[in-house]
């Protein structure tokens, strides 16, 4: 039983974190304050460097100084970030796309500093016997709750971003701007950031940290940094879990960040954006039953390999679909998210020890938005490259060229891991 709450207090973080109101419009938000889809792709890349240079340090520094302080820090830096993007000019040029770059490297930062510590300091709260049961438990609950939370969110953001059917609901002498409108999902979130301030200054440390000096405290991460990381990648468990999972994550992850504009694509009215994204909580409030009951029927390895052919099928559905019926793959692809997310956690928590947890969750972390970052950019210099005629066929024609860069590598990955864990 955990006495200190920690548990409770993590599912609400969780929850209050990642289901942001913004999400179902994330793409077109950009783009509608003035920033060409390039620009877009690129402060993704600028997001995912950021993360890539704190993820491990942030991860190391949780271990020694605090899983608790990094949350707190991560709280502070979204509420931060928050308030770049709500008061960012609109059409501003140069002035616009500076606000967006500290938006996403206070977003890189954040995002750092809350991966790994908020998973370690619930599962250490946990009684040692039987931890990875009771952590199967813990997980489900959380990934529902997220889920009924991104479901109230992105119906609320995509509501909120509509100015026709905000000003159905308000006073004719009430009616808002189209421009007020599209900031109210992000004052939403920025609402959501305060309160997991207050959730995470009421977390308790689970065990002992380290209370020296900052620069002791970093001497230690450093040193924890570089011990885990080359743990992570020559034991072969867990060097199979990472590169198979961040070869899945970082095309679907692409494509969950530019979803808004794929729905324009195939001629989605932006009101039901939000609709959509509900759908998918709701779909996200099953997913975690269905991975925990094939990941205790079948390996990893196994799962990985169910995950890579439901992901395939959505990216073909996808990339050749081109009517409204692409919403079906499209959403098929992104519950793989959440079905990966829940594989990935089961198995480096079972492989990892307590003493370096946050660490090895932020190794993969690291990876995992290295990969993103990657391929981020490959897809930005592939829309450049393309056809200008018309953006929708770019994008389709990018959607098209990604499909057998998937197979080959994902499923060509599958046939190194399964050779690697059988000489191992």
């Amino acid at each position: 039983m955990d006495r200190s709450g920690n548990l409770g207090r993590y599912v609400w973080f969780t929850a209050l974190y990642n289901a942001r109101a913004y999400y179902p419009v994330l793409a077109v938000l950009f783009l509608d304050l003035g920033l060409t889809l390039d620009q877009y792709v690129m402060l993704n890349l600028i997001w995912a460097g950021t993360i890539f240079l704190f993820e491990v340090p942030s991860g190391a520094l949780a271990d020694t100084f605090g899983r608790k302080k990094l949350l707190i820090t991560a709280s502070l830096l979204m509420v931060v970030e928050m308030c770049c993007l709500l008061f960012a000019p609109k059409d501003g040029g140069w002035l616009l796309f500076s606000f967006c770059v500290v938006n996403r490297i206070l977003s890189g930062l954040s995002e750092a500093a809350a991966s790994g510590a908020d998973e370690a300091l619930a599962y250490d709260s946990l009684p040692e016997n039987d931890r990875e049961s009771a952590w199967d438990a813990v997980l489900t609950k959380a990934m529902r709750v997220r889920s009924v939370g991104y479901v109230i969110a992105v119906i609320l953001g995509g509501l909120l971003y509509d100015p026709t059917m905000v000003n159905r609901v308000l006073p004719s002498s009430w009616s808002i701007s189209v421009d007020l409108a599209h900031r109210l999902p992000i004052a939403l979130v920025l609402m959501q950031a305060l309160a997991c301030l207050v959730i995470s200054l009421r977390m308790v440390e689970p065990k002992s940290v380290y209370h020296g000096s900052m620069r002791e405290a970093c001497g230690s991460a450093v040193k924890l940094t570089l011990f885990t990381a080359k743990w992570v990648f020559t034991n072969p468990a867990t060097l199979v879990i990472v590169v198979i999972g961040m070869a899945i994550d970082c095309a679907v992850r692409n494509f969950a960040t530019i979803n808004s504009s794929y729905y324009r694509l195939i001629e989605l009215p932006e009101w039901i954006f939000g609709f959509i994204g509900a759908a998918l909580g709701l779909l996200g409030y099953v997913v975690p039953t269905i991975a925990a009951k094939l990941n205790k029927r079948y390996g990893t390895l196994a799962n990985f390999g169910i995950i890579a052919c439901v992901a395939m099928t959505g990216l073909v559905g996808v990339a050749v679909l081109d009517s409204r019926w692409g919403l079906i793959p499209a959403m098929l692809l992104m519950t793989t998210l959440g079905y990966l997310g829940f594989t990935i956690s089961r198995a480096l928590n079972r492989e990892a020890d307590s003493g370096r947890r946050a660490t090895v969750l932020s190794v993969k972390g690291l990876a995992f938005n290295l990969a993103y970052g990657g391929f981020s950019l490959g897809f930005s210099l592939l829309l450049a490259s393309l056809p200008q005629d018309s953006a929708g066929q770019t994008l389709r024609g990018a959607l098209m060229w990604q499909v057998p860069f998937f197979a080959v590598s994902v499923f060509g990955l599958l046939w190194w891991g399964r050779g690697r864990l059988l000489r191992a």
